[in-house]
C-alpha cells in the first residue's frame, strides 16, 4: 500500500512544471487584463474607443489632435497659440472650471484663435473616486462657466488624471457630452524635459493619435519641432472633434 501511494505522487521535475505552468497562465491572464485596462487609472473600464469614450480618432485620415489641458500655466500660453498659428494647427484645449474662472481673457484668446474648448471638469477632482452626483457637480459647473465665458457649451470631457469611472460616464451621457482620453501621453507635467516631451509626442505617431500636453515652458519650447515633425510624417494638427469626427 505504501508503495502504491509513492507511485500515485507525480515526480518533483514534474510537479515543478506544473508549478511554473500554472505561474505562466496567471501571468498571462494579468497581462491580458492589463493590455485592456483604461490609461491613467481609468477606473477600471476598458481602454478601446466605446461609443461615448475616446484613446484614438479616426485612422482613416492623415491628421492627428494635440490636446492641452490647462489649470495652469497660462504664462505660456501665447506662445502656445503663436506657434499653433505659424504652423497653421489647430488644437482642443480642456479647461479647468476654476482656471477659467479667475482667467476669462486667456481663455477668450484660445476661442479666438479658432481652437476647440472642452471640459477639464472644475476643481480636477478624480472622477472614479465621485459618486454620480459628485461627477454632475464637477461637470456641470465647468460647463456652465464656460459657456458663460465662450457662449458655447463644451461638448468633450477631459477627466482629470485619466481617471473615471461609470458615474463618471453616466454624468456625461446625461449632459450630452464625449470622454476623450489619449494614445499619446507627454507627461509634461512631471518630466520637465523639452527632448523628453519631443520623443514622447512624435515616436511613432501615426494617423488619429490623440496626444496629451500641458502649458509649460519645455513643452511651449518643443512644440514647434513636434508639429514640423508632424508634418514631415504627412500628419496635420486638428481638433479632437475633427479626427473622432463628433459633430459639434
Amino acid at each position: 500500500m505504501k508503495e502504491r501511494k509513492r507511485s500515485e505522487k507525480a515526480p518533483l521535475k514534474v510537479r515543478r512544471f506544473r508549478r511554473v505552468s500554472n505561474v505562466l497562465i496567471v501571468c498571462t491572464l494579468v497581462a491580458l487584463v492589463a493590455v485592456t485596462m483604461g490609461a491613467g487609472g481609468a477606473g477600471g473600464v476598458l481602454a478601446m474607443n466605446r461609443e461615448d469614450v475616446y484613446y484614438s480618432g479616426r485612422t482613416d485620415t492623415s491628421s492627428v489632435a494635440v490636446m492641452i489641458n490647462v489649470y495652469w500655466g497660462e504664462e505660456y500660453l501665447p506662445q502656445i497659440l503663436q506657434t499653433l498659428q505659424d504652423a497653421g494647427a489647430k488644437a482642443t484645449f480642456f479647461i479647468g472650471g476654476s482656471w477659467a474662472d479667475d482667467h476669462n481673457g486667456e481663455l477668450l484668446s484660445i476661442v479666438r484663435a479658432g481652437h476647440e474648448v472642452g471640459s477639464h471638469g472644475y476643481f480636477h477632482k478624480d472622477g472614479n473616486k465621485l459618486d454620480l452626483q459628485g461627477n454632475l457637480r464637477e461637470v456641470r459647473s465647468a460647463n456652465a462657466l464656460l459657456q458663460a465665458i465662450t457662449g458655447e457649451k463644451p461638448q468633450l470631457f477631459a477627466p482629470p488624471s485619466g481617471a473615471y469611472g461609470e458615474d463618471t460616464l453616466q454624468a456625461c451621457r446625461q449632459e450630452g457630452m464625449k470622454v476623450i482620453m489619449w494614445s499619446k501621453d507627454t507627461i509634461d507635467w512631471r518630466d520637465k524635459d523639452e527632448e523628453l516631451v519631443y520623443a514622447r509626442a512624435t515616436d511613432g505617431v501615426k494617423a488619429g493619435d490623440l496626444i496629451l500636453m500641458h502649458p509649460t515652458a519645455h513643452t511651449a519650447n518643443a512644440l514647434p519641432r513636434i508639429l514640423r515633425a508632424y508634418e514631415r510624417a504627412g500628419l496635420k494638427a486638428v481638433t479632437v472633434s475633427e479626427l473622432v469626427d463628433i459633430k459639434i
